[in-house]
């Protein structure tokens, strides 16, 4: 069973950086980023494949997010560069352990999630 725990979250102003990390234990597949602001239905925000050759992203990180994995150390990476309030969400890491795949940043693709963790960015 794949575990996930997130960390790296917290206040920033509009223009900074955050790094989020996931600790991933278990074999997973196909790894991700979503996150869920208040009202609004989950989305995607980058996803990686297995080896970390191949990332995708939604149009609105696009130049300002970069999703990296560490197989050897279990960590996925999600930095995040010129942060914007509409960035504010709970951030969620999410792991694919099945090879069933709908798509690299549809969420029927993931079967694992982390517990989430909030950024905030403020104007």
């Amino acid at each position: 069973q794949v575990q996930l725990v997130e960390s790296g979250g917290g206040p920033v102003q509009a223009g900074g950086s955050l790094r989020l990390s996931c600790a991933v234990s278990g074999r997973t597949l196909y790894m991700g980023w979503f996150r869920q602001a208040p009202g609004k239905e989950r989305e995607a925000v980058a996803s990686i494949s297995p080896g970390g050759d191949n990332t995708y992203y939604l149009d609105s990180v696009k130049g300002r997010f970069t999703i990296s994995r560490d197989n050897a150390r279990n960590t996925l990476y999600l930095q995040m560069n010129s942060l914007k309030p509409e960035d504010t969400a709970m951030y969620y890491c999410a792991a694919a352990g099945s090879p069933i795949f709908y798509g690299p940043l549809d969420r029927r693709t993931f079967d694992s999630w982390g517990q989430g963790t909030q950024v905030t960015v403020s104007s």
